[in-house]
């Protein structure tokens, strides 16, 4: 499979400046494969530990801080030679052992050449807390389930090359148009998950993607108890299960009292943190104003919470295939496309992006690039109306202003209107301009 995230890798062992490095993300989204296809391709040889299966690890870290000991013990488990600059080594799991991700540090300090990565499920809730890891001594990156132009890749290598070299204000053929929006129809079904999308390449059955889709949820709830710290599991999974109801609700807006009846703030906040910092769950904040810098404007008791995965958020909500496929209107076809484009838009912008709603108006997304603020309308169909957007538009005179939908790539008068296809392009789009 093609990762977006191997170039990320590439330039991390070339630059000098280089830190242990971890990666973040929830569970089963290609970390493991990505570190071991990064070692083989591009290093001499690469030595792997995971922290979870082999417990004899631990005492390595436990009762050793010098790399060139911890090395030397390695070397011995593996009954590899471990060379600096030339060998991957590759701690999995690494949450397992605190000692383990301290010691990352002592690399930092002492043993810079040689060369680690680490990862581990729900890391980024350990990593929230800054006393539980070096802070400053190693370098972080987001691992996410496989983005549409990864996903098309994989599936589909010709139209790829096609999507690959579509640039800005090129007129799409009909033909690639049509093709294109149907391979954005099975990943609103299929999703991001490297397992959903390699049991689609193998069988093309999709109640197989749906009996992995229901077994990847049951992980993750499960995961909710086993790895919660001090935050209590059962609000969670509360906060979890709510997320389709939340996302139903007309102005999407997160209420504490749809989780439970009489929620309150300081009942689920912990509980959506650790989500979010768990990588399952993207919140996008209500700003009060849309001008730069977007974060002083936000409003932290006006959010919208999304799955980080729009597949399972369709499994989640129970959306029948064919109303998908069938280019039919259904419930909750508005919050799927927004789900799919914040999905798309995670990792583009050094700003995530926001959301604007006030007495007159609500802009779906809003983004900061460099210091331009850009209104982003999204639309699951074809239907272009959109009097809040225009009236935005009408009031503010954005420098540019994009509406997503399954029309065509063309320009309507203030508006940029952007196939949902192309929603990976938004950057090299804007840079055009």
């Amino acid at each position: 499979m093609k990762r977006n995230a191997m170039q990320n890798l590439i330039n991390w062992k070339a630059n000098s400046e280089r830190k242990p490095l971890v990666l973040k993300g929830a569970r089963q989204v290609g970390k493991t494969w990505l570190m071991k296809e990064f070692g083989e391709n591009h290093y001499a040889n690469y030595v792997y530990f995971n922290f979870d299966e082999d417990d004899e690890l631990k005492s390595i870290f436990e009762v050793n801080k010098n790399p060139q000991r911890i090395i030397e013990l390695l070397s011995l488990i593996i009954g590899e030679k471990i060379t600096p600059n030339e060998t991957l080594i590759i701690f999995d799991e690494i949450q397992e052992c605190s000692e383990a991700l301290n010691a990352l540090k002592y690399f930092k300090e002492k043993a810079n050449d040689y060369h680690i990565i680490a990862a581990g499920s729900l890391l980024g809730t350990l990593l929230a807390k800054p006393k539980s890891y070096p802070v400053g001594m190693v370098n972080l990156l987001d691992i996410s389930p496989l983005t549409f132009d990864e996903f098309l890749a994989a599936t589909n290598p010709s139209l790829y090359s096609y999507y690959d070299s579509i640039q800005k204000n090129q007129q799409i053929e009909d033909i690639f148009h049509q093709r294109l929006l149907e391979a954005y129809n099975n990943y609103l079904i299929i999703g991001g998950m490297p397992e959903c999308v390699n049991s689609w390449i193998t069988h093309k059955d999709p109640v197989m993607i749906s009996q992995i889709q229901k077994e990847l949820i049951e992980v993750y709830e499960n995961d909710f108890s086993k790895h919660n710290g001090n935050v209590n599991s059962g609000r969670i999974l509360m906060v979890f299960r709510s997320i389709v109801a939340q996302l139903a609700k007309p102005n999407e807006k997160f209420m504490y009292g749809s989780v439970r009846t009489g929620g309150r703030a300081r009942d689920f906040e912990e509980a959506i943190e650790w989500l979010v910092s768990a990588g399952m769950l993207y919140r996008v904040y209500n700003v009060s104003k849309t001008e730069h810098p977007l974060a002083a404007f936000d409003k932290l008791d006006q959010f919208k919470l999304f799955l980080f995965d729009t597949g399972l958020l369709k499994h989640m909500a129970g959306i029948d295939n064919g109303a998908i496929l069938l280019k039919s209107d259904y419930q909750f076809k508005g919050p799927l496309t927004e789900n799919y484009l914040l999905q798309q838009l995670h990792g583009q912008f050094e700003v995530a992006p926001r959301y604007f709603s006030d007495k007159n108006s609500e802009i779906d997304f809003i983004l900061q690039y460099g210091t331009e603020i850009i209104p982003i309308e999204v639309k699951g169909g074809e239907n272009k109306s959109a009097p809040s957007f225009k009236r935005y538009i009408g009031e503010h005179h954005p420098g540019n202003a994009l509406r997503f939908s399954k029309r065509g790539y063309r320009k309507d008068g203030a508006i940029t209107n952007l196939p949902l296809y192309l929603a990976r392009k938004t950057k090299d789009i804007l840079n055009e301009y």
